[in-house]
């Protein structure tokens, strides 16, 4: 863990997530050091940085939804931030996270993460479209570092009509402002934009509501 701790771990100390939690994630994060020489599973650039630039990234969504609700997590890759959210879940008891992820190397740590932590997770080592008859109704998405946004409303259109208050968390760079600009040409939708305790410029984007342009 840095020295230069950000808002959301000064937050986490101060009792936003329990000890138990960090613990957990202190686990998560060396599971991942372990494997990432074997499968690449984060950029290794980013590696000195997996707490600040990762985890507490991924513990922005947990801050504000906290809910223990079903949950898809969509290309979950290293479990950014699915691991992180079911993590979290652990201590409430309640709640549970789809992880989904094709690539069957990745799908495979994420098992061992979710084992060893006691993360509340399944791990589905499918393409998202063949997801919606495994999982089925869920009542939140999330994303990170996956696909445009048009593509991820295209995603999860086939889950919201199993329910019609499904919400999108969608982690987003500095340029989520011409993806949304982009995605409203196709689709409608409610927006409401929460910005990055981490990286001035990106935020995490809440969408509900959303439906084809004819």
């Amino acid at each position: 863990m840095t020295t230069d701790s950000k808002q959301i771990l000064r937050e986490t100390e101060s009792g936003f997530v329990s000890r138990e939690t960090m613990d957990r994630l202190e686990l998560y994060a060396a599971l991942i050091r372990k494997w990432q020489p074997a499968i690449n599973l984060i950029s290794p650039k980013t590696l000195p940085q997996l707490w600040d630039r990762h985890i507490q990234d991924s513990l922005q969504l947990f801050r504000l939804q906290p809910a223990p609700l079903t949950w898809m997590d969509m290309g979950s890759g290293a479990g950014f931030p699915g691991v992180v959210m079911a993590i979290c879940l652990a201590e409430k008891g309640a709640g549970w996270v789809h992880l989904v992820e094709s690539n069957y190397k990745k799908a495979s740590f994420l098992r061992q993460a979710v084992a060893q932590t006691g993360a509340r997770a399944t791990v589905h080592p499918m393409r998202i479209d063949a997801a919606r008859e495994k999982i089925g109704k869920i009542d939140a998405i999330s994303a990170r570092a996956l696909a445009p946004l048009t593509d991820l409303l295209g995603h999860s259109a086939a889950f919201a009509a199993d329910n019609a208050d499904i919400q999108l968390w969608l982690h987003k760079g500095l340029d989520y402002p011409d993806e949304v600009r982009s995605a409203r040409d196709h689709w409608t939708f409610d927006l409401i934009e929460h910005h990055s305790l981490l990286q001035d410029g990106s935020a995490i984007l809440q969408i509900s509501n959303f439906s084809k342009r004819n």
